[in-house]
């Protein structure tokens, strides 16, 4: 068992640089399990960072100094912040709001048509199962109900710290581009200086971080707004909110168009009931869904590491576990740099003794 252990650590630990990363990589997963949600700010102001500076070095190809491409991608991301957050964030929550509200009636159209199965399906449901279902849901809805009373008792911090992230997270936006070259040297400057290893990590890792987080910003963007449009003709209820949580769920492959799909489907069949009304929301949905597996992500993820599914879920299930919303947010930039790091890792021909 030791010959065993000694050839593997021979293996993949013969260079210095192997163990240098072995150290950051533990020092960075203990920093994130420990201090995650304090340093949640900067990690989603860091993903703005690579979003705007594709858009700096767009603006530098075409001949504009660095600094002025620096000035408009900034003034371009805080129009778009400032956009959303006095814009589209207010009519979210009245539409959110308005659902809570509605949800009551909703649960009730939603119970007498369970009351009808067993007359209509009686092969399949019995009343004694219908009963068990309805009670289990109004004890469910009930609980759910104290749990929100209890967290809007509880959301003043809450709002207080969203209030001083609002602030922050522009201004470190605004440092990490105006800054990059500089903070990137510091953080060099603290790793020895024939680093060829790391630099190979850093390269690879830097592309394709940079690639998924423009390509998911622009995905992002683009099927939110194509939902949105498509939702507002149909005249289906709470439009924008659907439309943002679609968009949202996209950051999350398989996982988050599947979990998604449930609010679209309760809300138009409480709108519209089995009507043709409800086939046409739900067959453009798809369309959408298919247009977005099929065109939309090879165009902007032709340059980025492919991960499996099976890679997808597990990331989204260990980092999910790790750090709760924001574990499921980073899940994917997380498995690309563990896959990247893999990829470089070193490998020596360990030959056996004879």
């Amino acid at each position: 068992m030791k010959e065993v252990f000694t050839k593997w650590y021979q293996r993949y630990f013969s260079e210095e640089e192997s163990v240098i990363l072995l150290v950051l990589l533990a020092s960075a997963f203990a920093v994130l399990l420990i201090f995650g949600d304090i340093l949640a700010p900067v990690f989603v102001a860091v993903v703005l960072a690579y979003l705007m500076q594709g858009v700096a070095n767009f603006l530098r190809q075409r001949g504009l100094p660095a600094e002025v491409s620096v000035g408009v991608s900034t003034l371009l991301f805080l129009s778009g912040f400032f956009a959303f957050l006095l814009g589209l964030a207010p009519l979210v929550w009245r539409q959110l709001v308005a659902l809570v509200r509605e949800a009551p009636a909703m649960i009730e159209v939603g119970r007498r048509a369970l009351v009808t199965l067993p007359e209509e399906y009686p092969v399949l449901f019995t009343q004694q199962q219908v009963n068990e279902l309805t009670a289990v849901i109004q004890t469910e809805m009930a609980s759910i109900g104290q749990l929100l009373v209890t967290k809007g008792l509880s959301s003043i911090p809450s709002v207080l710290a969203t209030i001083v992230y609002v602030i922050l997270i522009p201004l470190m936006v605004f440092f990490f581009l105006k800054d990059r070259e500089q903070l990137v040297g510091w953080f060099a400057g603290l790793l020895p200086t024939k680093r060829p290893l790391l630099d190979g990590i850093w390269r690879e890792l830097n592309q394709q971080f940079a690639n998924y987080a423009r390509g998911k910003g622009i995905e992002v963007v683009i099927v939110g707004a194509a939902t949105y449009a498509v939702f507002a003709i149909f005249s289906l209820n709470y439009a924008a909110l659907l439309g943002l949580l679609v968009g949202l769920s996209v950051i999350v492959p398989y996982i988050g168009a599947t979990l998604v799909t449930i609010p679209v489907l309760i809300v138009a069949y409480f709108q519209f009931g089995v009507t043709p009304d409800f086939y046409w929301v739900f067959g453009a949905y798809a369309v959408i869904q298919i247009l977005d597996g099929n065109v939309l992500v090879p165009v902007l993820f032709s340059e980025a590491v492919n991960l499996h599914p099976v890679a997808i879920v597990i990331a989204v299930l260990f980092f999910g576990g790790l750090w709760g919303v924001w574990g499921v947010f980073f899940a994917i930039p997380l498995a690309t740099l563990v896959n990247a790091i893999l990829s470089a890792w070193p490998a020596q021909e360990v030959t056996a003794r004879p």
